[in-house]
């Protein structure tokens, strides 16, 4: 029996560090400067679920964190050299897509994708209501073409999956998630999860769907603030969760509950929306269990800008 000084062969100390390390989550999504969406999410996000994100930048987004002015796309071709040099060295456990800069973005991805068609795939689908008609169009084409059918998850608010999988929707009702499901299926994604579902006194509703019908979600009470980040926040952890093998109903379970926590803790780092804070849990012991930012929103109250400052964090 070894001693706690005794150094490990070369083989066994390979394997108890590869037996340690952290399941690894690539992500595709654009850098933006306010850390709220995009890359800088999804790597705080993936980082708190106890994974390793590898990044691929496919856009750059000039935004505060109360509006986006311009964006600027990626050549495809560096946008695929970026993950295929970490790719021939890291192996991958989960996917996460965001917003990938144009149709030609989604190509680029789509073609990275393809070649790993066992590895779980998180798609979010963000409002780009800001850009111009056409390029909305061939975005939205695309993503449905190639992204779609190696989705295992289609994570999106329900006003944005309903403009994006049935734009000519006119029933009176708002379209249910059986039948945002029916309409992702179609196209080849496994299930959706619907965000932001319009409840009574208050409430919103959070669903996992396939075709056959809801599988599991979550009512949230309705924040009197505006978010930046949520869906990114949701879909990431999502990913982060299913890179470890976790069953998808339970992986929405944790990833809602995750969501939750961020937003009750949501901090206002500008003068525009409010930021999920996805470090939470690392604040200091006499902290816990204090209303967030977001919190103290809920029944209408600004806060103050000249606010004390949250303490340090735990170091883990």
């Amino acid at each position: 029996m070894n001693s706690p000084d005794t150094p490990l062969p070369p083989d066994a100390a390979a394997a108890d560090e590869e037996a340690q390390a952290p399941a690894c989550v690539m992500s595709f999504n654009a850098s933006e400067p306010t850390g709220a969406t995009g890359i800088a999410s999804d790597i705080a996000t993936i980082a708190a679920m106890g994974a390793h994100a590898l990044p691929v930048v496919t856009a750059i987004v000039l935004r505060d964190t109360a509006e986006i002015f311009e964006h600027q796309t990626l050549d495809s071709d560096l946008l695929v050299e970026q993950a295929r040099s970490v790719l021939e060295d890291v192996p991958v456990a989960a996917w996460k897509v965001g917003f990938l800069g144009s149709a030609e973005g989604v190509s680029a991805v789509a073609e990275v994708l393809s070649d790993y068609p066992d590895v779980p795939l998180v798609a979010y689908m963000p409002s780009i209501s800001w850009l111009d008609e056409e390029q909305q169009q061939s975005y939205c084409d695309s993503f449905r073409e190639l992204i779609l059918p190696q989705t295992q998850v289609l994570v999106g608010n329900h006003k944005t999956l309903t403009d994006f999988l049935l734009p000519d929707w006119d029933a009176g009702r708002p379209a249910s998630p059986r039948e945002l499901a029916v309409a992702a299926a179609e196209h080849g994604a496994q299930h959706v999860l619907v965000t932001g579902i319009a409840l009574p006194n208050q409430f919103v509703d959070n669903v996992l769907a396939n075709p056959q019908g809801p599988i599991t979600g979550e009512k949230f009470e309705r924040f009197e603030v505006s978010f930046i980040g949520a869906g990114e926040t949701l879909s990431a952890s999502l990913a982060a969760l299913l890179s470890v093998g976790a069953e998808i109903h339970a992986a929405v379970g944790e990833a809602l509950a995750f969501l939750d926590q961020s937003l009750d803790a949501g901090f206002r780092p500008g003068m525009g929306n409010v930021v999920p804070d996805r470090f939470f849990w690392a604040l200091p012991p006499g902290e816990e269990g204090e209303p967030g930012a977001a919190a103290e929103h809920e029944h209408g109250h600004d806060l103050m800008m000249d606010e004390p400052a949250k303490g340090p964090r735990r170091i883990h």
